[in-house]
């Protein structure tokens, strides 16, 4: 059944294309003819424009000859052969300057008397005209016009005649003015069209086909023949028929004749009347480019519809999987269901178990967080409960020595170190809370003294001295100064921790960066390894021995700096040994004037 209905879904999609590709062929094949007309329009305008100036240009001329008064006087009087030569060379003057083709006189009875061609195997002097329009036009006083092949020349003209009049008003003779055309002609040779001009009886006089001259575009009946002889319009020339085929697409005429290789092509056909001169202006645009165009609009259109038909197929047979896993998806899931079913029990029995088991681990980390924190407390306290004694015990000496000042100075010594251990009680009950202490404006090297007078004890057990690099005049910093020194106090303690059983001095210095000053304590242990240094700052976090520290001392300084406003750091020195650095805020000039 599914093979079946994709074979159905495929024929369809099949018609549906040919019906597509059949109808963008179509619209395709028209816009192109279209576009084609609009720029054949545009020459066809061209070229009646040119061919209309060509006229216009020399239509006058006759006229104002014919007015001339040397003109009237040759008719007005009888003609020797020095006035005939006189005149010969009159007209051969004027037609040069004006740049016609022949100029010439006949008198009334046809015959030519003058020529600006006297001089030339073809002149027109003694030649009989008679039988033209133009002269029997001007003869009957009009301006006569005519084109016609030439009977003595052989050329291809434009022929204007003027009647030459008397004082009387009376007809003595007249103008004749020939133009050519073989120059208009071929220059529409070098174009991308075909260009015909016809004369009124739809016989071809100009043509960029040679094969298309003097044959006509329309049925040679005997009455077109026998005006076409009776004015010698082509001489002796004979005249057929050219082998065309009308026919119409889109609203556009369209034309099939042979060219002069004998193939038959194709052309769109344009036409307009040029009324004053009888012509009728044909250009003829060769289609194949056209629908050449057009083919290829139409495979463009069949290749993205075939990607179009590609990705719907593919669509289409993607659903119909996706339909199938569905359908095998709800049958594995009614079997999932019915083993759901069969193993709740167990799992809710295993939950029960897994509880008591929480409750009890829970319990156990109760106990161990307990611990740890008394440790914590423990190792925060010792230190300066250790200097505290060293304090008391040298109190009593002097005491007993009578040394009563310097007994006192140790007892406030002993209760600024309780004063200390209760900040640090409070600190260690809120390590996971900002404190509410506001920061005061500090001098770095006093909090320093502090804390190595703290420290003293726990340096002195092993056997470390201090090399100190902290200059008077650093900038006044933000903090506070008791947990300032608690730091301090564990970064000394922390460098001893990591230089027992080695040489050395811890080295403490500070430096002002910017708008920070920086306090590092660099040890000469082994340095941090990278696995560990971006856990180092976390709570808990020790690599000591067990029962020797809960890896509080850094984590409470980290959080302290982070207080200030500032940061801790800790790197390895190049020379060995690690540096952890404390970056302190420098106080601004507001901050100063508050404090």
């Amino acid at each position: 059944m599914g093979t079946a209905r994709q074979w159905r879904v495929a024929a369809v999609m099949a018609i549906l294309s040919l019906v597509a590709v059949l109808a963008v062929d179509r619209l395709a094949t028209v816009a192109a003819l279209s576009e084609g007309g609009a720029r054949a329009e545009v020459t066809l305008r061209q070229t009646v424009n040119a061919l209309e100036g060509h006229i216009r240009r020399f239509e006058a001329l006759p006229e104002l000859l014919a007015r001339d008064d040397e003109v009237r006087d040759f008719f007005a009087r009888p003609q020797d052969a020095a006035g005939i030569a006189a005149m010969n060379r009159w007209l051969k003057e004027t037609n040069d300057l004006a740049g016609a083709s022949d100029l010439y006189l006949i008198a009334p009875d046809g015959l030519t008397l003058a020529a600006s061609n006297y001089d030339r195997a073809d002149s027109f002097v003694g030649e009989s005209f008679t039988y033209r329009p133009y002269f029997t036009e001007a003869m009957a006083g009009r301006t006569g016009r005519f084109f016609a092949l030439g009977t003595t020349s052989g050329v291809r003209g434009y022929y204007f005649g003027s009647p030459v009049r008397d004082g009387a008003g009376r007809v003595t003779g007249v103008v004749a003015l020939k133009i050519g055309v073989d120059d208009m002609e071929a220059a529409w040779r070098s174009a991308e069209y075909h260009i015909i001009v016809a004369d009124p009886e739809g016989i071809a006089f100009m043509a960029t086909e040679g094969d298309w001259l003097y044959r006509g575009l329309l049925p040679l009946t005997a009455e077109r023949v026998a005006r076409t002889e009776a004015s010698r319009r082509y001489a002796e020339t004979p005249l057929s028929e050219l082998p065309l085929r009308r026919e119409t697409d889109g609203g556009l005429e369209l034309v099939s004749l042979p060219g002069g290789d004998g193939v038959v092509r194709n052309y769109l056909e344009l036409r307009r009347a040029m009324p004053d001169a009888g012509w009728t202006v044909h250009v003829l645009l060769d289609t194949a480019p056209l629908r050449a165009q057009a083919r290829l609009a139409v495979a463009a259109t069949v290749l993205l519809l075939g990607v179009a038909l590609s990705l719907g197929w593919a669509l289409w047979q993607r659903r119909a999987r996706l339909a199938e896993r569905i359908a095998l998806q709800e049958a594995a899931q009614v079997a999932l269901e019915r083993q759901v079913a069969e193993r709740t029990a167990d799992l809710t029995r295993a939950n029960d178990e897994l509880r008591r088991m929480q409750a009890d681990l829970v319990q156990a980390g109760k106990l161990a967080a307990l611990g740890r924190m008394s440790a914590a407390l423990s190792h925060e306290i010792n230190q300066p409960l250790a200097a505290a004694r060293n304090y008391a015990d040298s109190a009593a000496l002097l005491i007993g020595r009578g040394d009563a000042a310097r007994a006192v100075e140790n007892l406030g010594q002993i209760t600024s170190l309780i004063d200390r251990m209760a900040t640090i009680a409070r600190h260690l009950r809120s390590v996971a809370r900002k404190p509410d202490e506001k920061l005061k404006v500090l001098a770095l090297a006093p909090v320093v003294q502090d804390a190595l007078q703290v420290a003293e004890t726990r340096l002195q057990a092993s056997g470390l001295a201090v090399r100190v690099d902290v200059p008077a005049d650093l900038p006044a910093v933000l903090g506070g100064p008791v947990r300032l020194q608690q730091v301090v106090v564990n970064l000394l303690s922390n460098a001893a921790d990591a230089m027992e059983g080695r040489a050395g001095d811890i080295e403490l210095s500070a430096r002002a960066e910017g708008g920070a000053v920086v306090l590092s304590v660099r040890d000469h242990g082994a340095g941090v390894a990278p696995a560990i240094a971006d856990r180092i700052f976390d709570p808990f976090f020790t690599t000591k021995t067990v029962g020797s520290g809960l890896g509080l001392g850094l984590s409470i300084s980290y959080n302290i700096m982070k207080d200030f406003g500032g940061d801790l750091r800790v790197a390895n020195h190049p020379e060995g040994g690690a540096v952890f650095s404390a970056v302190l805020r420098v106080a601004e000039a507001g901050e100063m004037a508050a404090e």
